[in-house]
């Protein structure tokens, strides 16, 4: 009997969906360790070689006599190690120096210490108090993480008005981190009404700054019109600047704009190079279609080899798709051997994620004793759950088990029930079995028009069996 399984082609998702706060889209506290001289600016080494110990120095000079600035800097030394052993509870002690004093920067740092429990023991609490005191001075990196508090509720109730109140107010001072979260809330419509055309705006400010993350919303909100009229142009704009910055989504997704000419001539060797990119970072969506591609040898030669490779590493971290291909690899045998064991495996790690093809798959080994005992009953209970999802083959395969009794008691009723569901999504097999159904009056009343409407459908796919029935017909007939 030929080994007659289901491999899934679903090819190239597309992303098409934002990222939620809490995962991807919100990025994490940030810390500010900039160092400033004594007229407030950067201290960078002016084109020569910086020596620390020098800087240290006479930052601790002035930070013995009292100035803000100099302390604070010196807990930037004390923390990164410049000029002195690093030593981050000495860090937090010059930190505090400076914050009591008022000093923004230094109060920010302070809270920031206390929320990783670096040099103190971790205490949200006390890091949302610093962040404050920095924030009412207008200090943005303070406005932001405060922001980012209330949101996860770390330090303080959880309240989404008050994050976006403070992401509100460290955006319009520039911070690109703010506008990008910023533009997260309102999509979502949290803490504010939810509003697309606001965050594409709030996306737009970040992404013009560089930041990647914004630049991949934007681009998704541009391939999929939300917020913005669609435009596969700008998409491709916007998703290459993340992309090019090493953002492995946006990679992945510029994959998929290559490779369906979405904004840009169609290129499949382009695609493969993008999906190449983010399937190094181990990012699996990209992983899944490269192995696609080497198995159909678009882009790339056709590889059975390497496209196993990539399903494998797919598989791995539990992708189901590349589960189930993997399984139909070992089936028939394509770029390993076979092995139909392994096949069942895979299958069966598909079928309990869900995926009706695994669950097909899965049945299927189960009804031909394919890399696990013969057994009609789990093979019923396989297909059933593939049937449910719609999966036509699954639904033939029922009809045909209630037909004969086996694992099932025979039921005509229930095959001709199931026939059907298979023969309307267009299987030949279920609309040659239906015609049957309809012309002895099995399942279903006897109903010989009916039937050859069946069997003609099934005809018109090439059904051998369907064919020689209506030669028959025809000959009969007057």
């Amino acid at each position: 009997m030929e080994f007659n399984m289901r491999k899934s082609v679903i090819g190239l998702f597309i992303l098409s969906s934002f990222l939620p706060l809490k995962a991807y889209g919100y990025p994490k506290v940030k810390k500010d360790n900039v160092q400033y001289n004594s007229e407030g600016s950067y201290e960078r080494g002016r084109g020569i070689p910086q020596d620390y110990e020098k800087v240290f120095e006479r930052y601790q000079k002035a930070a013995e006599q009292g100035d803000a600035k100099a302390q604070y800097n010196l807990g930037v030394s004390y923390e990164n190690g410049e000029g002195v052993p690093q030593d981050y509870k000495k860090a937090v002690e010059w930190y505090q120096k400076a914050a009591e004093q008022g000093y923004a920067p230094a109060q920010y740092n302070l809270g920031f210490s206390y929320y990783h429990g670096q040099g103190v023991p971790q205490d949200y609490k006390k890091a949302v108090e610093w962040y404050q005191k920095a924030a009412e001075q207008g200090y943005a990196p303070a406005q932001y993480n405060l922001g980012f508090s209330y949101y996860h509720g770390q330090g303080v109730p959880q309240n989404h008005e008050k994050a976006d109140e403070w992401l509100q107010k460290a955006a319009e001072r520039g911070d690109a981190k703010a506008q990008f979260s910023l533009g997260i809330l309102y999509y979502n419509g949290e803490g504010v009404p939810q509003n697309y055309k606001k965050a594409v705006e709030w996306y737009q400010k970040a992404a013009e700054q560089g930041f990647a993350l914004a630049q991949f919303n934007l681009g998704v909100a541009y391939d999929i019109g939300q917020g913005v009229p669609q435009d596969y142009k700008k998409a491709f704009e916007w998703l290459q600047k993340a992309a090019e910055q090493g953002d492995v989504k946006a990679q992945f997704k510029l994959g998929v704009l290559y490779h369906d000419g979405q904004g840009v001539p169609q290129n499949y060797k382009k695609a493969v190079e993008w999906l190449q990119k983010a399937a190094d970072q181990g990012y699996t969506d990209a992983q899944y279609n490269l192995g696609i591609l080497y198995s159909d040898g678009r882009g790339v030669p056709q590889d059975y080899k390497k496209a196993v490779e990539w399903l494998q590493k797919a598989a791995d971290q539990g992708f189901a798709l590349a589960q189930s291909n993997l399984g139909f690899s070992y089936a028939i045998g394509q770029g390993v051997p076979r092995n139909y064991e392994k096949a069942a495996e895979c299958f069966q790690k598909a079928a309990e994620q869900g995926l009706a093809d695994g669950q097909y798959n899965l049945g299927f080994s189960y009804e031909n004793g394919k890399g696990v005992p013969q057994d009609y009953k789990k093979a019923i209970e396989w297909y059933q759950k593939a049937a449910e999802q719609g999966v036509a083959d699954a639904q033939y395969k029922l009809g045909f088990f209630y037909d004969n009794g086996e694992g099932v008691p025979q039921d005509y009723k229930k095959a001709a029930e199931w026939y059907q569901k298979a023969a309307d999504q267009g299987s030949a097999s279920a609309q040659y079995r239906l015609g049957l159904f309809y012309a002895i009056g099995r399942g279903v009343p006897r109903d010989y028009t009916k039937a050859i409407g069946w069997f003609q459908k099934a005809a018109e796919q090439g059904f051998a069996q369907a064919k020689s029935i209506l030669k028959e017909f025809s000959k009969s007939q007057p």
